[in-house]
């Protein structure tokens, strides 16, 4: 039974011949499958979310972060301090608010960072 044409090895700059069929030498195997990453937390939503709104900003009406910067603007934003996505929870512990600029701003870095952590 005639066997596969050999071909170099498909792993970037070998040239090693491989003739089993693979497409990979003994040096260079496919990466082994990996579990996929846990599930972000799912989102409350809907009415008990605006519950959940109303009573941040009641509770301190304004953006926390230029509190620490000794300005005063008003929270537009409920923010999680910890990011769902990075394992944080959806409960009032983890929860902030934030003005929009603040917002932004931190939405950014958490992308970024979830960029440079698929890598």
């Amino acid at each position: 039974m005639p066997t596969a044409a050999p071909r170099p090895c498909s792993h970037p700059g070998c040239h090693v011949l491989v003739r089993d069929g693979t497409g990979r030498c003994e040096k260079h195997p496919r990466p082994v499958w990996t579990k996929p990453k846990k599930a972000a937390t799912k989102r409350i939503t809907g009415r008990r979310l605006q519950r959940m709104r109303e009573e941040l900003f009641r509770q301190n009406p304004l953006c926390v972060r230029c509190q620490e910067l000794g300005l005063v603007a008003l929270a537009t934003q409920r923010d999680h301090i910890v990011s769902l996505e990075e394992g944080g929870e959806d409960n009032p512990a983890n929860t902030q608010g934030l003005c929009d600029e603040h917002h932004e701003e931190k939405s950014l870095a958490e992308r970024l960072r979830g960029r440079t952590r698929g890598r």
